[in-house]
């Protein structure tokens, strides 16, 4: 336990990607079976711990601990999981011959628990372990880890500890389950394990972001171009009986949209964005947000909002593997399998003619609906390879829109920003009033929000928890990649990917913009 303890307070002040990549290496290189299986488990987000919940952390920690002292504490430090950390009374016997625990064995402790055995579990398990031991221990079972580690770099370290390709491992994740013994048995040189689950998830192709500038060298007529549309990447396949619809990420989501399942009357593999339907056009990101994160979803609801697939490439058809093909051989193959399919499902992501780059800019900005968030630049040649190879695929999204909103409040970050205010809650006048639009958590540098966080707490007005309410005085200038209407907030709208572009310390508050900027660009 004391090593995964390591491990992850490193990773939550480590910033940059490849040093992370070799913390991460490293500690399954040294990390004994089955620790290490349960540690890649932990990270990419296998790991479901769910009786440990904040309330029966609360309620353990509250019979510990002044509660007024706790609340004050928690107020200061903004992490739940490191507040108990700290603040937790354990014997200092613990800091001495602690951690010694093996992961494996607090993992089986974990999940053989009944929700009322946590609080007097998990003080058990505390106060056998020093405090930074304490911290892992509590972020692991709640899952909450927020180490600045995605799955992706999780299986990428992987790749990296054991000399096999990332595409081949990604490929056989979904058959295999935590530890992940037959995976380190073929890293030993024992066979490979075969994956036997039905309509598996193939590792997706990406592109890079360009502009005019970088596309100017590029010769024309070795790519074709596509509209970039505003919803989700997806695969749906189908193998036999079984269908799945899984995100780019590797995550099934088929009971989100059963009805896009019951539709995938083939056998194969389509790579494409994720869509709904509203009154028999494209519906909104919005209006596929209802849809998105269901374990369950009513039949009003899939009436209202009925999901389709927008392809954009075929991995597979049948048994044959297309992905060895070029993009314009795919792209014919596509074509004929989508024939048969319901067109209210499923469809074909549609060219874009162009001669030149200058006529593809054009096109770019005027599209044939809002909904476009740019194009999709693929050389002709080229197979379909996992990763982010450079050169084969682009996206050149449209330009974001720029708006000057005012900071309302800040609540506090988590990993190596727990003691910075960094999550910003800005607005926008409405009269005489500012009604929030947004919020955002990044766009700046370290140096801007040490000194963000420096106004935060000098304009403080209110607290409530671990966010304060500010003076309407710092302007931000937010960007977005669109707006879209919503009931859920007072303004009556949402923006899409906001950000912080710039921080506005010349311009005062009464020059920020007003809702009806934002209307108007809706």
């Amino acid at each position: 336990m004391r090593r995964f303890a390591a491990l992850l307070d490193r990773l939550a002040f480590t910033p940059a990607r490849t040093d992370k990549l070799r913390l991460i290496t490293a500690y399954l290189a040294e990390a004994p079976d089955p620790d290490r299986g349960w540690a890649l488990a932990a990270l990419t987000g296998e790991l479901s711990l769910g009786r440990v919940t904040p309330a029966r952390l609360r309620e353990m920690v509250g019979a510990r601990v002044d509660p007024v002292l706790f609340a004050l504490s928690y107020d200061f430090v903004g992490d739940l999981a490191e507040t108990i950390a700290l603040i937790w009374p354990g014997p200092d016997a613990a800091v001495d011959d602690g951690g010694d625990l093996a992961l494996g064995a607090v993992i089986a402790r974990l999940e053989g628990l009944t929700r009322a055995e946590v609080p007097g579990a998990m003080a058990g398990l505390l106060d056998s372990l020093p405090p930074a031991a304490r911290y892992a221990l509590l972020k692991l079972a709640t899952g909450g880890l927020r180490v600045g580690v995605s799955a992706g770099l999780a299986k990428a370290a992987l790749a990296q500890f054991s000399g096999r390709p990332v595409e081949e491992i990604v490929e056989l994740w979904h058959g295999l389950s935590p530890p992940y013994a037959a995976l380190f048995d073929w890293f030993r040189g024992g066979e490979k394990p075969v994956n036997a689950l039905a309509a598996p998830f193939r590792p997706v192709m990406l592109s890079t972001p360009i502009d005019a500038e970088g596309l100017a060298p590029l010769p024309p007529g070795d790519y074709i171009a596509e509209w970039k549309w505003d919803g989700i990447r997806v695969q749906a396949v189908a193998e036999g009986t079984v269908r799945r619809l899984w995100s780019r990420t590797g995550e099934d989501i088929s009971g989100a949209f059963p009805d896009l399942v019951a539709a995938m009357g083939f056998d194969g593999a389509l790579d494409g964005e994720l869509l709904v339907r509203r009154d028999g056009a494209v519906g909104s990101f919005a209006d596929l947000q209802q849809r998105l994160n269901r374990k369950t979803v009513s039949r009003a609801l899939m009436t209202r909002l009925p999901a389709m697939l927008r392809a954009y490439d075929l991995l597979s058809e049948g048994e044959t593997d297309l992905r060895p093909l070029s993009q314009e051989a795919r792209r014919a193959r596509l074509e004929r399998f989508l024939a048969p399919l319901n067109p209210a499902r499923f469809d074909l992501s549609a060219e874009v003619p162009f001669a030149s780059w200058e006529e593809l800019a054009a096109a770019r900005a005027a599209p044939p609906e809002a909904l476009v968030e740019g194009v999709m630049i693929k050389r002709r040649d080229t197979p379909y390879r996992a990763g982010r190879p450079r050169g084969p695929w682009f996206k050149w999204k449209r330009d974001p829109f720029l708006v000057d909103a005012i900071l309302l409040y800040a609540q506090r970050g988590h990993g190596k920003r727990s003691g910075y205010y960094s999550d910003y809650t800005f607005g926008v006048w409405r009269g005489a009033e500012i009604v929030p639009v947004g919020k955002a958590y990044f766009g700046f540098t370290d140096a801007e929000l040490r000194r963000i966080d420096r106004f935060v707490r000098e304009a403080t007005v209110d607290r409530f928890g671990p966010v304060r309410a500010v003076r309407p005085e710092l302007v931000l200038e937010i960007a977005f990649e669109g707006l879209n209407r919503s009931s859920r907030h007072k303004s009556g709208i949402a923006m899409r990917f906001p950000r912080v572009n710039r921080i506005r310390w010349d311009k005062p508050a009464a020059q920020a913009d007003t809702l009806e900027t934002l209307e108007a660009l809706l």
